[in-house]
């Protein structure tokens, strides 16, 4: 019997496998890096390893280290969550060979399946090598890993080699392999997969659907189960091409089959030999533990003939520190406050509590929040509702985006369900939710009041100008009263009810509407109900101020290469690629903003920067229309 597991990954995933070994009586063991050494997957842990450094290439992709960890910490078995070494046959041997129960399936069944090129030759889909404008659409991805790491979408046969080079190096960086393919690219398919679990006794559970088609560079947004909408008989041959696939290979353990499906037929995209992200929306639906089964399954038990029966529906939404409206650009920052309301059937998987800090080093993924209910729609109400009223307050994140996903009318209709969502719907998604300039009038009160407990004053018998604050576009005037109240001139229509430091109340059509605001620090971000709001400064810093053409650093990260021969002097085009930044596991392209020459280049590979640092300088070149 196992009676120590120690989990070869970090954040969510890992939290996640201790809560199981908590309830089964398991000791639990964490491995962490410098960056991590008070994450909560460290805390909740009964005993950790340290791994010097912060990359993942120095940590967490170390089997060797990962494999003394748990010997040194008395640890009995090995589970590899998923990513970085999860799909590594080399540590599932390693793990094994020092005489440790690994969690997963067979060396041999990861080896012809967790290579995505190897998988395709095993079912006879043979890769494109010498693509041509024919062949366009086409997408390079990696041979190892998955999380839409390594993964480029080729319209122009010009710009293959540069995106095999930036998918290679991605790759590289996540996944330790940098072995990438080119295949044929399905737009707008639905991403549908299969949830095998199979023993060493022969019996294979298929346990149904899940449609993961709302994605953004293609990686998983929302997702649930079962996939809706499938027709009786493409869903039979689906479970059965995934039953065959793992039965081809010796497959043991959890594993999940993932298919694309366009004008009704599928297309098998690859095989993932471990444990999804969104495994939490097919327990929900089957009420079964996959974590559970995997520890059962690792010890040689044998499942049931048939699993149980599904019921209901389950949706899955990820919640990131990012911002969708500025290219998904990963935040970092202090998690001042991380609440998630759990009424129902509400479940949280994190590896984030209040006061823990998004660092620049790993997946800016901070939680996911699953429901479960009756009906999809009742799940998708149920769960933007539940979104809607969850706090946090720090980096900024798609909380809105994925409040407004769910109730978009293309999300509730099946027919309009594929991978091409956000592609349609981002700039409407990502507007100005209602109620936010409602929500800057209260940080704006709020803001007085705070001073006015601080320092003092208030009404005048000589009526002065408006108090004026900005948040973004939004520019709110206001007035004390005689009552020591306060009267709002812009925007119009708004009475105050009362107003304190934390919490301002505003009528606003004859509906009060109230604001929980909350600040932490001068000229820092405020939050006011759901809303996150931008203070604009009233006085602009003359250190902010930077020269015209002066391209700044879009988020914190590592510059991991400039463009060949990039230099001085060069002259540049509009749009052009100089360097790429890697944040959170992601390289970012940095473009040049206008046609110029290249008058200054701070960034250098391997320079750590942070968000608005200055990278470079494109001094543009005057035109016939510009005045002399």
């Amino acid at each position: 019997m196992v009676s120590t597991v120690l989990v070869a990954n970090r954040g969510e995933i890992a939290c996640r496998v201790f809560r199981t070994c908590r309830e089964l009586g398991v000791s639990t063991v964490a491995v962490y890096s410098d960056a991590d050494a008070g994450a909560l997957h460290v805390r909740e842990a009964d005993a950790a390893v340290r791994l010097p450094g912060a990359a993942p290439s120095e940590t967490y992709l170390r089997g060797d280290l990962v494999v003394k960890a748990a010997l040194a910490a008395g640890a009995d078995a090995v589970h590899p969550g998923y990513g970085f070494l999860s799909e590594n046959a080399d540590f599932a041997r390693a793990v094994t060979d020092a005489g440790l129960v690994w969690i997963g399936p067979p060396p041999e069944a990861i080896e012809a399946m967790a290579s995505k090129t190897r998988a395709k030759e095993l079912l006879g889909i043979a890769p494109l090598t010498d693509v041509t404008e024919a062949d366009l659409p086409v997408l390079v991805k990696a041979a190892a890993g998955g999380g839409g790491r390594g993964m480029r979408v080729v319209r122009e046969l010009a710009a293959l080699p540069e995106e095999l080079k930036a998918a290679s190096a991605e790759a590289a960086s996540a996944f330790g392999d940098g072995e990438v393919f080119v295949e044929p690219y399905v737009e707008n398919g639905r991403h549908v997969e299969v949830q095998l679990l199979r023993d060493t006794h022969g019996t294979s559970w298929a346990l149904g659907t899940r449609d993961c088609s709302l994605q953004r560079r293609h990686q998983k947004v929302i997702e649930e189960a079962p996939a809706p909408g499938l027709p009786a008989e493409l869903e039979a041959s689906l479970l059965d091409t995934a039953v065959r696939a793992a039965e081809a290979v010796g497959y043991v353990g959890a594993g999940t089959v993932e298919f694309l499906v366009a004008d009704g037929r599928a297309h098998f995209l690859e095989m993932n030999t471990r444990l999804q992200v969104e495994h939490p929306v097919t327990e929900e639906v089957y009420g079964v533990d996959l974590v559970a089964l995997q520890l059962a399954v690792a010890q040689g038990e044998a499942l049931p003939p048939e699993p149980p029966a599904p019921r209901g529906h389950a949706i899955e939404a990820r919640l990131y520190a990012e911002d969708p409206a500025r290219g998904w650009a990963p935040q970092t920052g202090v998690l001042h406050r991380f609440e998630v309301p759990r009424e129902g059937r509400v479940r949280v998987d994190t590896g984030y509590a209040s006061g823990d800090e998004v660092g620049i080093h790993y997946d800016p993924m901070l939680a996911k929040v699953v429901v479960h209910a009756a009906t999809r729609a009742e799940a998708a109400r149920k769960l933007a509702h539940t979104l809607e009223r969850t706090r946090i307050h720090g980096p900024a994140t798609n909380r809105e985006l994925l409040v407004a996903s769910l109730r978009h009318p293309e999300y509730a209709s099946v027919r309009s369900l594929d991978t091409g969502f956000y592609e349609r719907n981002l700039t409407a998604l990502t507007a100005a939710p209602e109620g936010a300039r409602y929500a800057a009038v209260a940080a704006a009160l709020a803001d007085a009041s705070a001073n006015r407990c601080r320092f003092g004053g208030g009404w005048r018998n000589l009526r002065s100008q408006d108090e004026t604050r900005t948040y973004g576009d939004t520019e709110i005037r206001y007035r004390p009263t005689r009552d020591g109240g306060y009267e709002v001139t812009v925007p119009e229509g708004v009475r105050v009810v009362s107003a304190a430091p934390d919490r301002v109340r505003l009528e606003v059509d004859g509906v009060v509407r109230d604001f929980e605001v909350a600040a932490y620090g001068p000229g820092e971000v405020v939050h006011a109900g759901p809303h996150r709001l931008l203070p604009r400064p009233r006085f602009p810093d003359p250190a902010d101020q930077r020269e015209p053409g002066s391209l700044l650093a879009p988020m914190p990260g590592t510059v991991v290469r400039l463009a060949d021969g990039l230099a001085v002097g060069d002259r540049v085009a509009a749009g052009q690629p100089l360097l790429w930044l890697e944040a959170m596991k992601m390289e970012h392209r940095v473009t040049a903003p206008a046609s110029g020459t290249l008058t200054a280049l701070h960034a250098a590979p391997g320079r750590q920067v942070e968000v608005g640092a200055l990278l470079a300088v494109v001094q543009t070149e005057a035109t016939e229309e510009d005045p002399v």
